[in-house]
C-alpha cells in the first residue's frame, strides 16, 4: 500500500492557504480559482484551521452571514485532522471515512508539506487494486 509521501510525490506540491482574518469571500475565490474544495488556514507557517466548501455552505449560506464581512476564522474548522508522510493510503481512507472529511493536511516536523484529498486516496486505492488484479490474472494464466 502506498504512503502519503508517495501520493504527494505524484501530484503538484502546491499548498493553498489563507490567513484567519481574511474575509471568507477571498477563500471562496481562491478555491474557485484553483478548483479545490478546501483551503488551509495558516498564520505564517502554523496551521490553525481548514475551510471547506461544506463549511461555507453550512456556516455562511444557511446562517445568512455575509462572505464579505465574515472572517475565515469564524467559520473554519479549527480542530484539523492531519496525517504524516509515512501514513498509508488505507489509514487515510479510514480517517476520512470515520471523520466524514475530504481533506487531510500532511505534517512533517510541525510543518505542512501538502494535502491529500479523498480523490487522491480513491485514485491510489483503485490503481493498487488494478495492479493486484493484473498480477492475479497473470498468475492464473501461467
Amino acid at each position: 500500500m502506498r504512503t502519503v509521501r508517495q501520493l504527494l510525490e505524484a501530484k503538484a506540491p502546491e499548498i493553498f492557504a489563507i490567513a484567519p482574518d481574511a474575509p471568507v469571500i477571498e477563500a471562496i475565490r481562491l478555491m474557485a480559482e484553483k478548483r479545490i474544495g478546501a483551503v488551509l488556514v495558516m498564520e505564517g507557517t502554523r496551521l490553525v484551521g481548514i475551510l471547506s466548501e461544506r463549511d461555507y455552505a453550512r456556516k455562511i449560506v444557511l446562517q445568512g452571514r455575509s462572505s464579505s464581512d465574515t472572517p475565515v476564522s469564524t467559520i473554519m474548522t479549527a480542530d484539523v485532522v492531519t496525517v504524516r508522510p509515512d501514513d498509508t493510503a488505507d489509514r487515510c481512507m479510514q480517517i476520512v471515512t470515520n471523520e466524514r472529511i475530504r481533506h487531510l493536511p500532511v505534517i512533517r516536523g510541525g510543518e505542512v508539506i501538502g494535502v491529500v484529498s479523498i480523490g487522491d486516496l480513491v485514485k491510489a486505492v483503485i490503481e493498487d487494486q488494478q495492479v493486484e488484479l493484473d498480477q492475479l490474472q497473470r498468475y492464473i494464466a501461467s
